[in-house]
């Protein structure tokens, strides 16, 4: 049957997920850091998905596709609740380890920005710490020292290939969050994430205190302000 359905523009999607997010039937999952729709059946054609996407990268058309299929849209969404950890936001308790000497300090699942939910309880009133991922490694004490009472967001921008600050700035319009600190390393290409946190608070139209620390490989920190 010829119905109207959802196109996304593989060229214009930037991986943020925020559509993903907001897709009621779960119809949009990310393949390989883009938004892909998974099956026709599963697309309502009502766009749920459309106002959130920063790029415009879905539209709608009117094409040959199989009907909604409720009962199975549905069963779909049940599978991603209670599949993968990494699709369902989760607020943690810190713990002591094995060795009952140090205590994780990650308060949430997920924590890479890619797969971070543009709307989770644990946002309300936050303090984020925006981390490239290889401060983890570096400094020994970044869980007590700077992720303690904060949500911690990890990514390489380098690696990624995307640009945060579309994501970030959806973040930081949909919850009330109090302040932001960056911990990144004292390479040229981490220079990547202080910049689109500065980009995403700008467009999110709201004045946040940004915290930036800087770190050498042996864990030294070398700029704090």
């Amino acid at each position: 049957m010829k119905r109207r359905i959802i196109h996304i523009n593989q060229q214009k999607c930037n991986g943020c997920g925020a559509c993903a997010s907001a897709c009621h039937e779960g119809a949009i999952s990310m393949v390989n850091g883009k938004a892909t729709l998974l099956r026709d059946d599963y697309c309502d054609g009502l766009g749920d998905c459309l106002p959130t996407c920063p790029t415009d990268a879905i539209t709608f058309v009117e094409r040959e596709a199989a009907p909604y299929n409720e009962q199975a849209a549905k069963a779909n969404m049940a599978a991603k609740q209670g599949g993968c950890p990494g699709t369902a936001a989760r607020t943690l308790h810190p713990t002591p380890t094995q060795q009952g000497s140090n205590t994780s300090q990650l308060s949430q699942w997920p924590c890479q920005i890619r797969l971070m939910p543009v709307q989770a309880p644990y946002y309300a009133g936050a303090h984020l710490l925006i981390a490239a991922d290889c401060t983890a490694f570096a400094c020994a004490n970044l869980h007590q020292n700077y992720m303690q009472g904060k949500i911690t967001i990890i990514g390489c921008p380098k690696l990624d290939h995307i640009d945060y600050s579309e994501k970030l700035s959806l973040i930081l319009q949909a919850n009330q969050i109090k302040a932001i600190t960056v911990a990144r390393m004292d390479v040229p290409c981490c220079g990547g994430m202080t910049a689109a946190v500065q980009q995403a608070v700008q467009l999110s139209g709201k004045q946040l205190p940004v915290h930036t620390v800087v770190f050498s490989a042996r864990g030294e920190v070398l700029q704090e302000d």
